[in-house]
């Protein structure tokens, strides 16, 4: 497991079915030693901090893994940033990564803190509409990592895995929750009530739960 290339990028003009729109989502690969701190990478930026960015989600990863899926699924190819990661991964998918789970990647500690969730802004990049459905549907959505020790990092870094997270909940499973089977109310509480759920999926799926239960 280790990360193949760190990519940072500040927001900026994209378009939008004619519309402008303002983004941070084009990340472009960086050479040498990059600094890891608890909101970001050094010389990265969001353009909405309400959905995007804060301590919970400070460095979106992506599995290089998923690459041949996606040329094939479009008939072109996905290179490191394409997804608007901060840190194109190898050898750790969503069936690997679990909430909770504490990774050493240079002098920095990471956790694990929840699925990525793609927005329309992805599909803006691309101009492929239904891009932003496709990740979420697949379970092919990368995740977020929270830093518990600032550091510094360079591409090619090893990640190494510190700590299994509490009931090893992998985000695989936490994507088939939330999109294939909404139903299971005991599931989705366990994942709710993991103390290290991001707040603000943790306020999506209690609302969830209210919803379900109310009369």
């Amino acid at each position: 497991m280790k990360i193949i290339s760190i990519n940072v990028g500040k927001p900026k003009i994209l378009n939008m079915d004619g519309r402008p729109i303002a983004t941070g989502i084009d990340k472009t690969p960086v050479e040498g030693p990059i600094a890891v701190g608890k909101l970001n990478l050094t010389g990265d930026g969001q353009a909405d901090l309400v959905h995007h960015g804060g301590e919970d989600k400070a460095i979106c990863a992506y599995p290089s893994d998923h690459f041949p899926y996606w040329e094939q699924q479009y008939g072109r190819p996905f290179a490191a940033g394409a997804f608007g990661e901060n840190w194109t991964l190898a050898g750790l998918t969503e069936d690997d990564a679990c909430l909770g789970d504490i990774y050493a990647a240079g002098t920095a500690l990471v956790q694990v803190s929840q699925p990525r969730q793609p927005c329309f802004k992805l599909a803006a990049r691309h101009q492929l509409p239904d891009l932003p459905k496709a990740v979420c549907q697949t379970g092919k959505s990368g995740f977020y990592f929270r830093v518990l020790q600032e550091g510094v990092v360079e591409p090619g870094a090893p990640l190494i895995l510190m700590e299994r997270g509490a009931g090893a909940l992998s985000i695989a499973y936490i994507n088939r929750i939330s999109y294939h089977d909404r139903g299971n109310v005991a599931a989705m509480a366990q994942i709710a009530r993991h103390p290290a759920l991001s707040a603000s999926w943790r306020k999506e799926l209690f609302e969830r739960l209210t919803a379900r239960t109310r009369p």
